[in-house]
This record gives C-alpha cells, structure tokens and sequence, in this order.
C-alpha cells in the first residue's frame, strides 16, 4: 500500500486485538501487539513490606543490612568438595522425583539423632528449598475455599502460598505476653467450618520465639478436636537458646497430622542450595511428587548429594555456630535496650530480635524507612508479618559483631533524635 512519503507511529484496535502500526515511505506494516494482560489474581498483587525493603536497599550504597534471614557464614569446604565429587562420579542425570534415598535417609537419621523424631525414608520428601514445601503441601491439600490458620507474627510469604492453591488464609492475633503463641481463646476465636489446617512456625520467624511444650500441647489438643492437619515449620530448629526445640510431630497424635518441615538453608549455610525437605504421611509425598514433576522434575542432583554429606557429618559445627549466633544475639539484645523508646525481650531462637519500638512513637513502619534513610541501618517493620507485629521489627543477626554493633551506634543514634 502506498502511502507517501514521511513515517509515523500510531496504535489502533481492530478485531479485538492491539496492532502497531508503522507507515514508511512506500508501505505501511502492521505488526500484531500482545496484549499481555496479567491474571486477575496476580493484578492486584503488590510486593510485600519485606520485598519492598529488599528493593529500596539494592539502590541504595554503604546500608548495613540486618534485614536478611541469611547466615553470613559460607557452606564449609568440605560440603562443597562433597558437591563436587558427586558431579565427578556422574551424578549429572536427572533426580529421583522424591529425592535420592541416601539423602532422605541422611535426613531421618539427623532428626532421630537431634530430637527423638523417627521416621521412614519413604515418608521423606526433598524440596527446592524450605519455600517450596508449603507451596507443594497446600497444592496437594487444599480444595478451593479450605481455610488455613497463620499464626502472627508469621513469615510472610505462607498467606501467598495458601491464597494460591486456593486457600484462604485466616491469621491468628497473638501478643507477646504469651511468647507469640496462640492461647486456646484466640485459636477457638478464629476457627470455622471451613478450617482445614494451621501453620505453626518454632523457633519463630520473625518473632525467634520458642513456643513451650505445654503451648504445644494445647495447640495439639485444638488441632485434634478440629480435625486439622498442621504444616510445622522447624527450620531453625538447630539454634535455640532458652529452653528446648519440641518437634511438633512428637507430641501425642501429632505424627499423622502433621508435615514437618526443614532443611539445611539456615543450620548447614547452604541457602544457595535450595535443599529442603518434608515429613509427611505417604498420600501426601506422592501427590507433592506428582504436582514437582510439572514444575521442577526434582532438585539439583549434586546440592542433594552435598546435603546428605551436611547431615551426616557437621553436628559439632552447627553447634559452634548456633552458639556465635547466640552471642551475637545476646550483644545486640543488650544495646537495643539501652536505646531510648526500645525494649527487647531476650533471644530465645533462630537469629532474629523483634524489639518493641512503640516506645518511641513511631508505627514500624515510619521507625523502618526513617532508620534506612537516615541512618542506613535496614530491618524490617512488624507490620510486614500481620498485625500482631504492628510495633516491632525483625532484627536479623546475621552480620559480623562488628557489622552489629556499627549497626547499632547508628540506631542508638537515630533513637536520641
């Protein structure tokens, strides 16, 4: 088609579709413009407080960051070389879709040997990392509109995950009177018919909160009542230091309720692995099974074989770690103390501080985008984990004690004015 001389750019719509139109000097071309329309679900999803953190950070230069869950420590060599060899001795094919037998085994004998929890190989699963279990077990659990009970403070990525496969997220107030741990009353106040399951999350993230034996038992006792399945998250479980790591399946007709979920991310440093791992009743492996060979076909051959090597043979490290850790958190508990507004209660688990700002009167919120501006110190606004965090934040002790204690001039500072 001739059209003269000159170009121009113009959009129109015929048919129902998008086209671009270019007019040359000769001709004019029309070239088909996809409409890339998000999913009604995804069109209205807006990143959470802790992603939006994340971002504001990565444009920013010289921020002390202690808002990242992630042990500072590097895998230890000997994981790696464990990595290595497997590679070299033709593990490069693709993984059994329920992970390799001596991997799970390697799993079922650390958590006899750690906490008195026994299981089989075959009720194992390994994962594409911790985050990768809900997200397989709400998938193989949930019909559309089953409620799934979060407990706040709650790791934030749980309430997605349930919303979806489906599910309906219904978060539980707790208060820090009683440990972040639900009490009969607030469990009984947020159930229907249409609860199907709990996720409970000990040592805590963000809270690093311990929940007791007796709080377990009672939350037991409500989950059997209800008829409920538990999703239980121990990942931190290698690093308590006030009181005990309880396994939520080892209290008494818990272990056909739940999935107990772990991995070696956080006590093994390998959070560039991406090994998880669940156990679970057998119909629940195998449909997880079945839904990771339409996403993933398995996890990484070489991080499994690495893992298996981590489990059976770095308990003395974990240990030594879990103990820096500890110090570490103790130091950081003691100045934040001292800061005027700011109250801490003492470290109990995982690596985390949720101090009590509302001291100071600002809304967690404000306190965290005022410190990362002002004094480029980051960490993360309570409110990010439900609404029982309004007034806290998560302080992630996984820095250096030198990279803490600068940390902490600067919030000492901020505090004063």
């Amino acid at each position: 088609m001739r059209t003269g001389a000159g170009n121009a750019l113009e959009i129109r719509k015929e048919r129902g579709k998008l086209e671009r139109v270019y007019t040359a000097q000769y001709y004019t071309f029309y070239v088909a413009v996809v409409n890339m329309e998000l999913a009604k679900k995804f069109s209205e999803q807006k990143p959470s407080g802790m992603v939006r953190v994340f971002q504001a950070i990565e444009k920013m230069n010289d921020v002390l960051n202690l808002s990242i869950g992630e042990p500072d420590f590097v895998t230890e060599p000997d994981i790696v070389d464990a990595g290595a060899k497997a590679a070299k001795n033709g593990f490069t094919h693709y993984p059994p879709l329920q992970g390799y037998l001596d991997v799970r085994e390697a799993a079922c004998a650390y958590w006899e040997r750690h906490h008195g929890f026994k299981s089989s190989p075959d009720n194992v699963y390994i994962s594409v990392g911790g985050l990768h279990i809900p997200w397989l077990a709400f998938g193989a659990l949930l019909n559309p509109g089953d409620e799934v009970m979060l407990i706040e403070p709650y790791f934030t990525p749980y309430e997605a995950q349930i919303r979806g496969n489906g599910g309906v997220p219904v978060p539980v107030k707790t208060s820090e009177e009683n440990n972040f741990a639900p009490t009969l009353d607030e469990l009984e106040a947020a159930v229907t018919s249409r609860t199907r399951g709990i996720i409970l999350n000990y040592p805590g993230n963000p809270s690093g909160r311990v929940a007791t034996r007796k709080q377990l038992e009672e939350i037991a006792k409500f989950v059997e009542a209800h008829d409920l399945f538990v999703l239980s998250d121990e990942i931190y479980e290698s690093m308590v230091f006030k009181g005990e790591h309880v396994c939520f399946a080892n209290i008494d007709g818990m272990k056909e309720r739940t999935l107990l979920a772990s991995g070696v991310s956080k006590s093994h440093c390998m959070t560039g692995w991406r090994v998880g791992y669940l156990f679970a009743p057998q119909n629940v492996i195998n449909t997880m099974c079945v839904l990771s060979s339409f996403q993933t076909y398995g996890v990484n051959s070489l991080s499994q074989k690495a893992a298996a090597y981590a489990m059976n043979t770095q308990d003395e490290k974990v240990k030594a770690r879990a103990k820096i850790f500890g110090e570490r958190m103790k130091a950081v508990e003691k100045r934040l103390n001292a800061m005027k507004g700011v109250k801490c209660h003492p470290a109990e688990g995982a690596f985390y501080l949720f101090p009590d700002i509302s001291g100071t009167g600002m809304t967690s919120e404000d306190f965290t985008w005022r410190l990362l501006n002002d004094a480029k110190v980051a960490v993360l606004p309570g409110n990010a984990f439900g609404s029982s965090g309004e007034g806290y934040l998560r302080i992630a002790c996984t820095q250096s004690m030198e990279v803490l204690m600068m940390s902490m001039d600067r919030m000492e500072e901020f505090c004063r004015h």
